[in-house]
């Protein structure tokens, strides 16, 4: 996609074949952003299918969770257990410039299918493997999902401490170290395709989700080692008269510009608001003397009027007023994909390049249980 002006069919990733043996969401996030730039990506299943293919929301059986996580692919089933189907996937990871698998630690290996081994039949192949812990270190071997690492990186608790009146962590239902993990690992992908271009050597990446959790909690990490004595300002929702307003005026600019848009110029030059670090000090006092204003609007109100004064603020929505949002149909920030129960609609990678192709393929994953010499056929 591109700005508009020309359209770009070329994909900067066409011609990559990419064999994906991942599962669930983290591997499949980073495997369906390959696609999306034009990877031929291969999805090894079991005979079984990937899990996800069976979760809501689902339409005539079909998961468009698992569509949105594989759409752009194509699939086989093997039973990985079989010399047969392992000596084929060799002859297949020949022809294949990366591999992604997020087993646990050791699995690839059970099966003959570790880097090592795949090294001396492919000296290029970009081998990356994703984990809860990464493959090394005492908690390599433990089972992790993504609210588990939420829970093991401080991530949770965290959230807990800006939280007032909690007394535990908050639910989990939005898998951030899921997405998170998987956009490392596509980054990663890309900086070793970049310097096998100069090397002509592939290499193996190990992606640990935990770390990727603890690298986004840039300040907390900072605060753990030298604790200060204040607070630090926390963004709290503001209520309107028919929802919630998220106001943020962080910068001296922000503050007059709030102050203006609220009718209280006054406050530029109230002892409690003068500086920084007044307003830091004083930070909940700020907001709670703005939500008396914005309580008193609907939240679209409040966003047009402070948006106007160039205060930065959103009101709060529910994710299905995206699905037509005009920001982000301007953007063409989703694409309509098909499975066999229809086509809906799935978000495309949030970057766009002049030129390259860059959304999802209109295509989805098939669950092919074939034999093992018509599981190869398929994809010579």
């Amino acid at each position: 996609m591109t700005d508009g002006s020309e359209a770009v069919t070329i994909g900067a990733l066409d011609g990559v074949r990419v064999l994906d043996f991942t599962s669930v969401m983290a591997g499949p996030f980073a495997t369906r952003m390959l696609a999306d730039l034009g990877a031929e990506v291969i999805k090894v299943e079991s005979l079984e299918g990937d899990q996800v293919r069976a979760r809501p929301p689902k339409r005539d059986g079909f998961s468009a969770y698992f569509g949105t996580l594989n759409a752009g692919k194509q699939s086989i089933a093997c039973n990985l257990k079989s010399p047969d189907i392992i000596a084929l996937i060799k002859e297949l990871i020949a022809t294949c410039d990366i591999l992604v698998e997020n087993f646990r630690p050791g699995v690839m290996a059970r099966f003959g299918l570790d880097f090592a081994a795949l090294r001396e039949a492919n000296p290029r192949l970009i081998y990356c493997s994703i984990s809860g812990y990464g493959q090394t270190g005492p908690k390599a071997l433990f089972p992790a999902y993504a609210p588990v690492i939420h829970a093991a990186s401080g991530f949770d608790m965290v959230n807990l401490r800006y939280q007032d009146g909690a007394d535990r962590p908050a639910t989990s239902g939005v898998f951030i170290a899921d997405v998170l993990g998987g956009t490392h690992a596509f980054g990663a992908i890309q900086a070793a395709l970049y310097q096998r271009e100069k090397t002509g050597q592939g290499q193996h990446i190990d992606l640990s989700m935990l770390e990727a959790m603890v690298g986004m909690l840039v300040f907390e990490t900072q605060e753990a080692q030298f604790p200060g004595d204040a607070r630090r300002p926390l963004y709290t929702p503001l209520k309107t008269s028919d929802g919630f307003i998220m106001v943020a005026p962080t910068s001296p600019r922000n503050f007059e510009q709030l102050s203006e848009a609220v009718g209280h110029p006054e406050w530029r030059d109230d002892p409690r608001f003068r500086t920084n670090a007044d307003r830091n000090a004083n930070w909940s006092t700020l907001l709670g003397l703005t939500e008396l204003w914005t309580q008193e609007r609907s939240a679209a109100e409040a966003e047009t009027i402070l948006t106007r004064h160039g205060v930065p603020c959103a009101r709060y929505r529910d994710i299905g007023e995206l699905l037509d949002d005009p920001q982000l149909e301007a953007r063409g920030a989703f694409a309509r994909v098909q499975d066999r129960a229809g086509v809906f609609k799935v978000p495309n990678p949030p970057f766009r390049m002049s030129g390259s192709r860059v959304e999802a393929r209109g295509t989805m994953s098939r669950h092919w249980a074939r034999t093992a010499r018509m599981c190869w056929q398929r994809w010579e």
